[in-house]
């Protein structure tokens, strides 16, 4: 029978398909079907076009929304409905009520924060992975999840021509997993090496406490350095030490050195650092081969987080920017950011992979299975905060085949050529100055003058929203930062931008001050 309701045959009375005599109507009544795999086709293709409609028009739309905090619950119902709602009032609504409060990041005049990946066939295999819809925190939970993972990272790890200790292979000790965020990356990392530091300290003097060794742990980074690695600090519960900076905004050998003889001299243990390729606020760089031996000598953990950075190191004219990379323990960049995969797909390689696991391993019967002692596999819930994860070697893969490591690398060249062209037109204007050395997609830069002229420009380019900005501090200055974003963006568009913005700062310089 099928009435559009989708009732079964009911086993407690028969099929009667109204009532049952336990529940008083059939007990394996499903409601109404939201969408069957014929309609699906149907709406897949609509939303398909939807997709390649927004991303090809994406250009006409203002990059940044016109809209006041609390703009969208007033838009909605209070309660989810009772009745279905039709896919058609859906669509309409995405367009009523979500798109207006979009910050279109792939707009070609997006140069805010650093990019966020984006590409077709990304999108596709986003698809195949909400289809397949495994859980994969183990191997047996999905296999083709788990081999796939590792073998892209093998993949990635070699088209960065990384030392042969961060691979998996056949039987390396090394590996690489596919983290949400490079903050987790650190944060794991950081983990991984206080678990690893107090095993260590209670193997030689056993009646060591691990509340004893924590309260002297200390971290260090450079004072460039994520705020997400300060975070990390705070949630593995030890002290993050920043370590000042030189001119150009780069950590090096002499500066954490006296750091660390200080801090041992007050009977503290040093045991983590982090340095940044490609800092946020201006993309300079932590100098690996003086800061690599130093970790190496004092039985430091390094980690490395190069999360824009990291995906230029596949054009070999940008990989002596990854030079040291042999020093560190742990490793870590975001394709999502660069690379044409979306959100969320950060790779992250450590050379001991026991490590990780070490520090999170938990093994309950209901997790087990036959094969994870085999020494062919990893279960990657043992190398992650969460249980759970998706299938999100998928998009490497696609991106991967479909664009080719030559097409990856044109695509980076692209942005750093457009990064530097930006430049130019600002040193062509005697008003503004370039603000630190232009390394890959990222440009700071200001208007000679004060802080408070820098911060009313700024205002002025959001507030048109034409373009989009973020700015950065670097030591007491106030500076614009321009990063070439959009896997669209061209030429037109930057000379575009720097149009407006001078024409801006035209208008602003004209302006009466006090």
């Amino acid at each position: 029978m099928d009435d559009g309701s989708r009732w079964k045959t009911c086993w407690c009375t028969g099929p009667t398909f109204i009532t049952c005599a336990v529940y008083g109507r059939c007990c394996l009544w499903q409601g109404p079907a939201a969408m069957d795999s014929a309609e699906f086709r149907r709406r897949g293709k609509e939303m398909v076009d939807f997709v390649a409609d927004y991303l090809e028009g994406i250009e006409g739309r203002q990059v940044y929304p016109d809209v006041e905090p609390g703009y969208l619950r007033p838009l909605i119902p209070t309660t989810a409905p009772e009745e279905p709602d039709t896919f058609e009032d859906i669509i309409s609504d995405v367009e009523k009520i979500i798109m207006p409060g979009v910050t279109h990041w792939h707009s070609p005049f997006f140069f805010a924060y650093f990019p966020s990946g984006n590409s077709y066939p990304a999108l596709l295999a986003d698809i195949l992975c909400g289809a397949i819809g495994c859980v994969g925190f183990s191997w047996a939970a999905s296999p083709a999840c788990t081999e796939l993972e590792t073998v892209m990272m093998d993949w990635l790890g070699k088209m960065l021509k990384l030392p042969e200790a961060f691979l998996a292979g056949q039987v390396g000790e090394g590996g690489g997993v596919i983290q949400g965020s490079a903050s987790e990356a650190t944060l794991v990392a950081l983990l991984a090496a206080r678990t690893k530091v107090i095993r260590r300290l209670q193997a030689a003097s056993p009646g060591l406490t691990q509340g004893a060794i924590m309260e002297k742990l200390v971290a260090y980074s450079s004072d460039q350095a994520h705020c997400s690695v300060e975070r990390a600090g705070l949630i593995g519960g030890v002290k993050l030490k920043a370590i000042p900076s030189d001119g150009k905004f780069a950590m090096r050998a002499s500066a954490l050195q006296e750091a660390l003889e200080r801090d041992k001299a007050e009977g503290l243990i040093p045991f983590f650092v982090v340095a940044t390729l490609g800092t946020t606020s201006c993309c300079s760089f932590d100098n690996l081969l003086e800061v690599g031996p130093i970790c190496n000598k004092e039985d430091m953990w390094l980690h490395i987080d190069a999360a824009y950075a990291g995906s230029s190191f596949i054009c070999p004219e940008f990989r002596h920017l990854l030079n040291g990379v042999e020093f560190a323990d742990s490793f870590n960049f975001n394709p999502h950011k660069w690379l044409l995969v979306n959100f969320d797909c950060s790779a992250m390689w450590v050379k001991k992979r026991t490590d990780l696991i070490g520090a999170f391993k938990l093994d309950p019967l209901y997790l087990k299975h036959n094969h994870q002692d085999s020494g062919l596999i990893t279960d990657y819930r043992h190398w992650q905060l969460p249980l759970g994860r998706r299938f999100r070697s998928l998009k490497m893969w696609f991106v991967f085949r479909m664009y080719g490591v030559k097409g990856l690398q044109a695509h980076i060249r692209k942005h750093v050529r457009l990064a530097h062209e930006f430049e130019r037109l600002v040193q062509q204007d005697p008003r503004f100055e370039i603000c630190t050395e232009v390394t890959l997609g990222l440009v700071c830069f200001r208007l000679k003058g004060s802080n408070r002229l820098n911060e009313e420009l700024l205002e002025r380019i959001n507030g048109a929203k034409k373009i989009h900005l973020v700015p950065c501090h670097l030591r007491d200055k106030f500076v614009l930062r321009f990063a070439i974003c959009a896997r669209t963006v061209e030429s037109a568009h930057v000379q575009l931008a720097w149009e407006h913005i001078t024409q801006l700062a035209t208008s602003l310089l004209a302006t009466p001050r006090d």
